[in-house]
């Protein structure tokens, strides 16, 4: 008898009720992000902003009522109508068409750019904030030196050793980014490395590796996300500038830069050609940095009530 009473002892009471307490904290934790997100009206405006960007670029092909490329001279230098909403260029292209393909182009090299520049930023940061030591100020004296250059010179220098085309400019773009995402990356790791649970981990025999990656990098994702958004938006000005310079993307492919500056000959005679790529650029960059500050106050555990 004594046996029997005994057996309810090996029930798993503790392990059903942990996986419960946090499954319920994530959820209150994720709802508490997304209320805060949606009554931030200008967050919710960039975000509108940034999808149906994102959603142009995607259905660029099926929805542009012209070719991109194709050169019309009868019909150059036409003014916004009903046959071409936005106009033509000194070449007869349709500027409507030639700005759907290009955010595609655009999109891509911002997206694209920032995570390749993440990814290299983060594992520096990771392993400056992690070992210290001369590790730490070996990484952080290199980024020092990095951030000591203007980002758009920096850019200019790597793609004139590379070359002028669209995937030199996401290698320039993600290069000058590394050391931002590395100082960011590193103070937070800093901060997290000195907490309890970690001390723990490390004295139940965890590998540096497993440390780092399961329980340091998911606790310092909220500024790396912001980070990113709000890089995106540098980058698509920066491929812009280096396109106008003619350094980026090259003609006759629809990049926004690229057609600043083939219109600013035409400036006086027909402005809309510029017009319209000018203010494509700045809805673009005002959409993701309102997106940007929306996630960073969502995010910010200091903001919540």
């Amino acid at each position: 008898m004594g046996l029997r009473m005994s057996q309810p002892e090996l029930q798993p009471t503790s392990s059903t009720t942990i996986p419960v307490s946090e499954q319920s904290t994530r959820l209150t934790a994720s709802k508490q992000f997304y209320k805060k997100l949606a009554k931030n009206k200008a967050a919710l405006a960039g975000a509108i902003i940034v999808s149906v960007f994102v959603l142009l670029a995607l259905l660029a092909p099926a929805i542009a009522p012209y070719n991109p490329n194709t050169i019309d001279i009868a019909n150059k230098l036409q003014t916004p109508s009903a046959e071409h909403w936005f106009g033509t260029d000194d070449k007869g292209r349709d500027i409507l068409s030639r700005l759907l393909h290009g955010s595609r182009i655009s999109l891509t090299v911002g997206v694209l750019s920032t995570l390749l520049g993440a990814a290299v930023g983060i594992v520096l940061g990771i392993v400056a904030g992690y070992y210290g030591r001369w590790i730490d100020s070996l990484i952080m004296r290199i980024c020092d030196i990095l951030l000591a250059f203007p980002g758009i010179l920096l850019a200019l220098a790597i793609v004139s050793i590379l070359g002028a085309s669209t995937t030199n400019v996401i290698i320039a773009i993600a290069f000058f980014a590394v050391p931002t995402f590395a100082r960011i990356v590193r103070g937070s790791t800093l901060t997290v490395k000195k907490l309890e649970y970690i001390d723990a981990i490390r004295a139940m025999g965890a590998t540096d590796f497993r440390i780092i990656f399961k329980h340091i990098l998911p606790n310092i994702v909220s500024p790396i996300i912001v980070q990113s958004t709000l890089y995106i938006a540098s980058a698509i000005i920066t491929a812009a500038a280096l396109s106008f310079l003619g350094m980026g993307t090259q003609p006759p492919d629809p990049e926004w830069g690229t057609m600043l500056s083939e219109g600013r000959s035409y400036i006086r005679q027909a402005p809309y050609i510029t017009l319209f790529p000018g203010l494509v650029i700045l809805v673009v960059v005002i959409g993701f940095n309102l997106f940007g500050d929306g996630l960073r106050d969502a995010l910010d555990p200091k903001t919540r009530k």
